[in-house]
C-alpha cells in the first residue's frame, strides 16, 4: 500500500513537473478535457437548475390539478385543423361540472389572456400578467397574501371591480405606501386594491410568478367584454380530493361534459382535460432530452481531450524513456511503469477537469447574482465531473503506459543516451 501511494505522489509530481516546464503544450493538451468537462457540466447544472426551479414552482399546486380546456398543453395525435374547431369551455359549464362532479376539492373559471398596463395616478406599470379568476383561484394555487385579502364569493360571481395585485406590481405602483383601499386603472376602469401577493421570485413552469400579476374577477371580464373574446382562453381549473383515482375524476369530468354538449359515442372528445403530473412528465421529458443533447455535443471535446491526454502522454514517454531503463535495471516492474504513467494521465486529466468545474462554479455565481435565479452546481454534478475527468485519462494513458512498460530497459538506456 505504501509502495502505491509513493508511486501516485511521484506520478502527480511527473504532472505538475509536465505542467511547469512545457506549460504551453500541456495546456493545450489539457484545453479538449476542459472545454468538455466545462460544456457538459454547465449544461447539466442549467438543465438541473431550470428543473429544481420549476419542480418548486410547482410545489404549491397539486400535481393532480386539470385544466379544461379546448387546447392540448402536451403533444396530441389530433390534428390542428380539427383541434380548431373545438368549442370553447363557458361558466355555465364550469358551473355544472361544479354541482354535480363528485370527489372534487375545487373548481376555478380562469382566462388565460394578453398582458395589460395598469396605472395609479401618475404611475404605470407595463407588460402585467393579468389573471381573471372565480373566488376558489386562492384555494386552489395556495396563494399567499402579504396584505389585504382576496375576492370573496359574491365579489367573484358579481364581477365586482376589485383587484390583487402582485408584489412587485404593488411596488411599482405604490413603493412604500399601503396599497389597501387605494384605486388603481384597468382596461380604462377603476379597480380597489384589497390585497397584496408574497414575494415569490421568478416562476419558470406555468407562466408568470404571481409577483408580478394581478388577479380580478374572471366574471368582471365577462360582465365588460362578454363571453367570448380572442383574446382571452377561457379554462375550469379542477382540484380533485386528495387521495381519489386522478382517472376516474378525468372520465366523469368527460363523460358528463360531452352528455352536456351532446356529444356521440363514436366521436372524439372536443376537449382536453390537462393533468398537471402530465405536464410535469412532459417536462421531464424535455430535460432528459436537453441532457442528452449536451452529453452529445461535449462528448466531441471529451473525445478531442483524450487524444490530447494520450499524445502529451506518448511524448512524456520518449521524453522519459532513458528513466524508464534505468528503473526497470534497478528491479523496478513493468507494472510499476504502467501504474506510474496511468496515474500520471489521470492526474492530468483531472486537473483538466477541475479547471471546467471551476470555471462552471465561477460562472454559475455570477449569473445567480446577475439574474433572479439560482444556478446550482451540485456535488452529484462536481462528483460526475471529476469522475468523468479520472476515466477520460485512465482510457487515454493506456497505450502509452501499455508502451513505456514494455520497453526493454538496455534500448531504453541506450535510446536516452
Amino acid at each position: 500500500m505504501v509502495v502505491y501511494l509513493r508511486l501516485l505522489a511521484e506520478s502527480f509530481r511527473f504532472a505538475t513537473t509536465a505542467l511547469r516546464t512545457n506549460k504551453l503544450r500541456t495546456a493545450l493538451s489539457l484545453l479538449g478535457v476542459t472545454i468538455g468537462i466545462f460544456s457538459i457540466i454547465a449544461v447539466l447544472a442549467a438543465v438541473d437548475s431550470l428543473d429544481r426551479k420549476i419542480k418548486a414552482d410547482l410545489s404549491s399546486l397539486d400535481k393532480n390539478t386539470m385544466y379544461l380546456t379546448n387546447v392540448c398543453f402536451g403533444p396530441t395525435d389530433i390534428p390542428e385543423w380539427k383541434r380548431k374547431q373545438f368549442p370553447e369551455v363557458t361558466y355555465e359549464e364550469y358551473q355544472f361540472l361544479k354541482q354535480n362532479t363528485h370527489q372534487v376539492e375545487n373548481f376555478c373559471f380562469q382566462y388565460f389572456t394578453n398582458r395589460q398596463s395598469i396605472k395609479y395616478d401618475s404611475k404605470t406599470v407595463s407588460d402585467v400578467n393579468l389573471v381573471p379568476v372565480t373566488y376558489e383561484f386562492v384555494a386552489i394555487q395556495r396563494l399567499e397574501l402579504q396584505a389585504g385579502r382576496f375576492f370573496n364569493e359574491a365579489e367573484s360571481n358579481s364581477g365586482t371591480a376589485v383587484i390583487v395585485l402582485g408584489y412587485e406590481i404593488a411596488q411599482g405602483l405604490f413603493e412604500d405606501t399601503d396599497p389597501i383601499g387605494k384605486s388603481v386603472r384597468l382596461f380604462g376602469k377603476r379597480f380597489q386594491v384589497i390585497g397584496v401577493t408574497k414575494k415569490k421570485g421568478q416562476n419558470f413552469s406555468m407562466g408568470d410568478s404571481d409577483d408580478t400579476s394581478v388577479f380580478i374577477s374572471s366574471n368582471f371580464i365577462r360582465r365588460v367584454f362578454g363571453e367570448h373574446n380572442d383574446t382571452m382562453l377561457p379554462v375550469i381549473v379542477v382540484k380533485p380530493e386528495k387521495g381519489v383515482d386522478v382517472s376516474e375524476i378525468k372520465a366523469e369530468i368527460s363523460y358528463k361534459l360531452r352528455n352536456l354538449r351532446g356529444v356521440k359515442s363514436d366521436e372524439i372528445d372536443d376537449f382536453f382535460v390537462n393533468v398537471l403530473s402530465g405536464f410535469t412528465d412532459f417536462i421531464d421529458n424535455i430535460v432528459g432530452q436537453l441532457n442528452m443533447v449536451g452529453w452529445i455535443i461535449s462528448g466531441f471535446s471529451l473525445l478531442v481531450g483524450g487524444f490530447g491526454i494520450a499524445n502529451i502522454m506518448f511524448v512524456s514517454v520518449k521524453e522519459r524513456t532513458s528513466l524508464i531503463g534505468i528503473q526497470k535495471s534497478l528491479g523496478a516492474k513493468n507494472k510499476f511503469i504502467l501504474f506510474q504513467f496511468l496515474f500520471e494521465a489521470v492526474i492530468l486529466a483531472v486537473i483538466g477537469g477541475i479547471i471546467g468545474l471551476f470555471l462552471v462554479w465561477i460562472i454559475a455565481l455570477t449569473l445567480t447574482k446577475m439574474l433572479d435565479f439560482e444556478f446550482i452546481l451540485s456535488f452529484n454534478n462536481v462528483l460526475l465531473g471529476t469522475s468523468l475527468s479520472a476515466i477520460i485519462g485512465l482510457i487515454s494513458g493506456i497505450l502509452p503506459a501499455i508502451a513505456a512498460a514494455r520497453l526493454d530497459p538496455v534500448e531504453a538506456i541506450r535510446t536516452g543516451i
